[in-house]
């Protein structure tokens, strides 16, 4: 399974923001990376530099190679809409980051590894591919035998579910159920898609 597996806190520093989630290095050192931190004067950067820059966020914020990126762009652009809000509708609709969301993992790179080591059921059917994208109506579960996982209980007792009106989570079974594409106002990701879209639109 391809995935970043470079240092997380450098490229968090280099956006300034903690994009991989609570990062106590990041809260240490908040200033770009390199020999000369904040004393570096930075160059001015040209515009497809700051929609490059953009992409790139999201990849890492999501947690997707560049190929995989490029092709949940290209769906984004055959359907309905707005092509910028088709993009996170889709992004948010991948099995790892719905794990993340509904709180059974306190990261996305977590959630990942909760799919891919078959910790997570869909309509009661084990997937261990992370990049699967949900349906509405979908239920997604905590496997069984994978209920007492410490890491999952911490990250349940911590959950974020309530700001996410989306999705349904029911406590008793540990299940959760995707009820709808979420609006892009409703996601929180600090990220300009618009810039996004114009730089696959060169």
């Amino acid at each position: 399974m391809a995935r970043y597996t470079g240092p997380k806190t450098k490229i968090a520093r280099k956006f300034g923001e903690a994009i991989f989630g609570t990062d106590k290095a990041f809260e240490k050192k908040n200033y770009p990376p390199g020999m000369h931190g904040l004393a570096k004067k930075r160059k001015k950067v040209s515009e497809y530099g700051v929609q490059l820059a953009e992409k790139q966020k999201a990849k890492y914020t999501y947690g997707v190679l560049e190929k995989q990126f490029a092709i949940t762009y290209d769906r984004a652009v055959r359907m309905r809409g707005v092509t910028g809000d088709n993009l996170f509708r889709l992004l948010e609709a991948r099995l790892d980051n719905v794990v993340y969301r509904l709180g059974i993992s306190p990261s996305r790179s977590g959630a990942r590894q909760l799919v891919s080591h078959r910790h997570i059921t869909v309509n009661g059917e084990v997937l261990n591919v992370p990049s699967y994208s949900v349906k509405v109506g979908d239920k997604i579960a905590v496997r069984e035998k994978s209920k007492s996982l410490e890491v999952v209980i911490n990250s349940l007792a911590g959950s974020r579910r309530s700001a996410f009106t989306w999705l349904d989570w029911n406590s008793q079974d540990l299940s959760g159920t995707f009820l709808a594409y979420p609006e892009r106002s409703a996601i929180p990701e600090n990220i300009k898609e618009q810039l996004i879209v114009e730089l696959y639109s060169k």
